[in-house]
């Protein structure tokens, strides 16, 4: 939510716009004793918590149906609600799917270790290498991701063409929805949840998952090596939903809605609303 303000606003002018700090993250972190929330830390909890959302805002905003945008781990979220509640949605729309995490994972190391490689990066690869083999049988550890993704990002799996996150570091610090209490909650917020969910996550399988009764729109980086790009377009190819899309962003990694926020903008104007238009369900031109 607290970067959301730098590409959401030309969002606004065709839809009604929700975001939503899960609890253990942002907001919700914030605002709640973090001990007290940790046995409810799990995924099944977490897509309950999505539901309770949908349904409030089907409620307020008295709508038989809505959107569901979700990126990365959302995506997890996303896709549950897509399968267990299509009647909710005019359309999901995922970006950045997460599929299978321990095949992603897999793919991001190797593109990590052979950039390490060509670009003759020894520190790289001495750390990569000591992850080996990743990300292994066991469950997925915390210090093991972070050295994958450290490299991962630092080659531009993502934000294409940018070894950091640093180009939008100061767009908390300007967030018109967040106090500077909030701000400092994000990383902790972060870490606690990371903490909680990583197990869980790392034996997530979506594979065998392909039969949808809703629309079905995934938006994806040509270049995402933190949710792997093959592995999503791949499962996608077997899905059956009244209607599915695939929309490739050529410039882009995982940030696809930052990188390319014209073209994103444009796929949700041309290619989702008209779910809601064609039923007459949409503000007056």
């Amino acid at each position: 939510m607290p970067t959301a303000w730098t590409f959401q606003k030309p969002w606004e002018d065709y839809f009604t716009v929700v975001q939503w700090d899960q609890r253990g993250a942002g907001k919700t972190y914030a605002s709640n004793s973090a001990q007290a929330l940790a046995s409810t830390m799990t995924i099944t909890q977490m897509n309950s918590d999505a539901d309770a959302v949908v349904r409030y805002l089907r409620t307020t905003f008295h709508k038989n149906k809505i959107f569901v945008l979700a990126n990365s781990w959302g995506t997890v979220l996303g896709l549950t609600l897509a399968q267990q509640h299509p009647d909710w949605l005019y359309a999901y729309i995922g970006v950045g799917q997460i599929v299978d995490m321990h095949q992603s994972e897999t793919i991001g190391y190797a593109f990590a270790l052979r950039e390490a490689r060509v670009h003759g990066n020894s520190n790289a690869l001495r750390q990569l290498r000591s992850i080996a083999p990743y990300p292994g049988l066991g469950p997925l550890s915390l210090e093991k991701i972070s050295i994958q993704r450290r490299w991962v990002n630092y080659y531009g799996g993502l934000a294409y063409g940018r070894s950091s996150y640093n180009f939008d570091a100061n767009a908390e610090e300007l967030s018109p929805e967040y106090t500077q209490h909030d701000v400092d909650s994000v990383d902790p917020g972060g870490l606690y949840s990371i903490k909680h969910l990583l197990g869980p996550l790392g034996k997530l399988d979506f594979e065998n998952i392909t039969t949808f009764k809703c629309p079905i729109l995934l938006f994806e980086g040509r270049h995402d090596y933190v949710v792997s790009f093959e592995v999503s377009a791949n499962w996608f190819s077997r899905v059956h939903a009244p209607s599915k899309r695939l929309f490739w962003f050529e410039n882009s990694s995982h940030l696809l809605y930052e990188e390319e926020p014209g073209r994103f903008l444009l796929h949700l104007v041309n290619d989702a609303r008209p779910f809601a238009a064609d039923v007459g369900d949409v503000a007056p031109g």
